[in-house]
């Protein structure tokens, strides 16, 4: 089987115990220790005499452990989870890059069939058109196909790896870091959602949204490998997707961002015409 992580190589045993504890310290506290300095050394024979005073406890007969309605099923599911959470394995991930380059390049030959007629594909003059203005800046055509290529992508890669895979992957999550831990931790959807909706845009300042995180089961914060979509446009960049562009090179944006959220390998590039870089 895959690698696993260094929480889910312990016996599920001893995780699902420690969260026993936890829950019922926690679950059964009386409240008048400061947070600060609760003491969770405290036995959790004790649980029975905090649960007297805690309506979110039920206390059976008189000699029986009290209990907790939603204890049995948060034990279930940590249980659950030790057991099932883990990394891909070898040939798992090598799938995973054969849909990747798959759905790429099946985006990249819809996108320009579409646009241009079957077999044809934008020259480098078209490429380098510029079809608006953005905030200020210029969007080329390039970029425009570029976005139109990577929607049909995501697409594709969600529908094949939905089906195989479905809890070891994210297509862009955004991450921010943690400063209290130094850690990079992903946003949940519906919070960058109501930030982008507010206009709240310093929020997200300093974020990092990867195109595709491998990652453990239902685990995003544990990262396996990141992956990055490029569709070049032009042809020096098609035989070379490294070579370097206005504002950086594709490398150091590979290197300098995405491979700060960890992974056991660099990130890489994915593009249809080299595939896995």
């Amino acid at each position: 089987m895959g690698k696993r992580s260094k929480g889910a190589e312990q016996s599920p045993g001893l995780g699902v115990r420690a969260l026993l504890a936890f829950v019922l310290l926690a679950g059964c506290a009386t409240g008048g220790v400061p947070p600060g300095r609760r003491h969770y050394a405290q036995s959790m024979n004790s649980a029975t005499d905090g649960c007297l005073r805690n309506p979110g406890c039920v206390v059976v007969a008189p000699g029986e452990e009290a209990t907790i309605p939603w204890l049995s099923r948060a034990v279930e599911a940590a249980r659950t989870a030790a057991t099932v959470m883990r990394l891909l394995d070898v040939a798992e991930l090598a799938h995973v890059e054969q849909v990747l380059v798959a759905c790429s390049q099946e985006a990249n030959l819809k996108i320009n069939e579409r646009e241009y007629g079957p077999g044809k594909q934008p020259d480098d003059n078209e490429c380098r058109r510029v079809v608006r203005q953005e905030r200020g800046e210029k969007v080329t055509r390039a970029i425009e196909l570029g976005r139109m290529k990577h929607h049909e992508a995501f697409a594709c890669i969600q529908r094949e790896l939905g089906k195989l895979l479905p809890d070891n992957f994210t297509l862009e999550p955004t991450y921010k870091l943690d400063p209290t831990t130094g850690r990079w931790l992903m946003l949940e959807p519906k919070l960058v959602a109501k930030w982008v909706a507010a206009q709240l845009l310093d929020l997200l300042l300093g974020t990092l949204v990867p195109d595709i995180v491998i990652h453990a089961t239902g685990n995003p914060n544990q990262i396996q490998r990141v992956y990055d979509l490029k569709f070049p446009c032009v042809a020096k960049r098609k035989s070379n997707p490294f070579s370097r562009r206005e504002d950086e090179g594709v490398q150091e944006q590979l290197s300098n961002k995405y491979g700060t959220l960890g992974g056991d390998k660099a990130p890489a590039l994915v593009t249809p015409q080299l595939g896995v870089q």
